[in-house]
């Protein structure tokens, strides 16, 4: 067994190590936390995932960001394991994908990677560089390794703070995060971000009542 698989089994075994209690607890920390922060002002076009496999749970966020008029998408793997991003509503159905993951049906709108402003990416482990351990199918990589730096949306990884690693493996065709959101708060990797890193204060200004420590092929286009 290679030392990515080897990872890869060890994280995972440590998310859906946590109780149905622990998921939903992270869950709602983590939607406060990004609710909270400078990015939701920074941001329209949002790339998000649905759960499985222990992941954190993104709906009530997604619904949250429907709520304040922001545009919401979701991957789909199409022909040639080629991973695009479509428009979702919550009250749009969704299809179940070969991989048994909810993704928009085909009355969903096709979102070019450009006019992303941030992609919310599942993983599997993330270290203290901003390395990403997804799955194994590349499919992140691939979608935005061909875009220059500079054009990339805002890749933010949604993890536990239990995947946190030391070190990961990375090669050059990895991409790594901008920061990452746990429930103990954010961390930033890039400048692009705009803030540092800020756990303990977005941890205290997510239970705030006030609103937090910030106020405030395609098939169609949009």
């Amino acid at each position: 067994m290679d030392e990515r698989t080897s990872l890869r089994r060890r994280y995972r075994a440590r998310r859906r190590g946590l109780s149905e209690r622990q998921q939903r607890v992270h869950a709602d920390r983590i939607r406060r936390l990004f609710l909270a922060s400078p990015l939701l002002w920074r941001v329209r076009r949002i790339a998000a995932y649905l759960s499985v496999d222990g992941e954190p749970d993104l709906r009530p966020l997604l619904r949250r960001l429907h709520e304040l008029g922001k545009v919401s998408a979701l991957p789909v793997v199409e022909a040639g394991n080629r991973m695009s991003f479509f428009v979702h509503r919550p009250d749009w159905p969704l299809v179940v994908n070969r991989f048994g993951i909810e993704e928009p049906g085909p009355q969903a709108a096709w979102l070019q990677p450009l006019a992303l402003d941030l992609v919310l990416t599942p993983l599997t482990a993330f270290d203290h560089q901003g390395n990403r351990l997804g799955m194994g199918g590349g499919f992140y990589d691939r979608r935005f390794s061909a875009l220059p730096p500079r054009m990339r949306p805002l890749l933010v990884g949604v993890a536990h703070a239990i995947q946190q690693a030391e070190k990961l493996p990375s090669g050059p065709w990895d991409v790594p995060l901008d920061g990452v959101l746990t429930e103990r708060g954010w961390r930033s990797f890039s400048s692009r971000m705009g803030f540092c890193d800020c756990r303990e204060e977005l941890a205290k200004a997510s239970k705030s009542p006030a609103g937090g420590l910030f106020q405030a092929s395609p098939r169609s286009s949009a």
